[in-house]
């Protein structure tokens, strides 16, 4: 299956769970929001970590939503990003 088409499929679940973390505001880029992505791409998704989360939390929302997606995800906090394309995902990313 395709990322977008998981992600399609089963965003109510991925808000009952992403809302079990300290984060907020969970967005899409990449590919899968391009509709240019395939079978076996992985889902590139932004999340805004609350002061209290941990790399525990992050770890343990990266594993429950790549679990209930079957999809390989790629989980970024903007921190993450390169500033030398930071701006442009920033700007290109939508809410989930």
């Amino acid at each position: 299956m395709k990322p977008s088409q998981a992600l399609a499929l089963k965003r109510d679940l991925i808000g009952s769970i992403v809302a079990r973390y300290p984060t907020t505001n969970l967005r899409v880029f990449g590919s899968a929001l391009h509709g240019r992505d395939r079978e076996g791409s992985d889902l590139d998704l932004l999340v805004d970590a609350l002061p209290s989360a941990t790399l525990i939390d992050l770890s343990g929302l990266h594993l429950e939503l790549e679990d209930l997606l079957g999809v390989p995800v790629h989980l970024l906090t903007p921190g993450d990003l390169s500033s030398k394309f930071r701006g442009e995902v920033l700007a290109e990313a939508r809410p989930v």
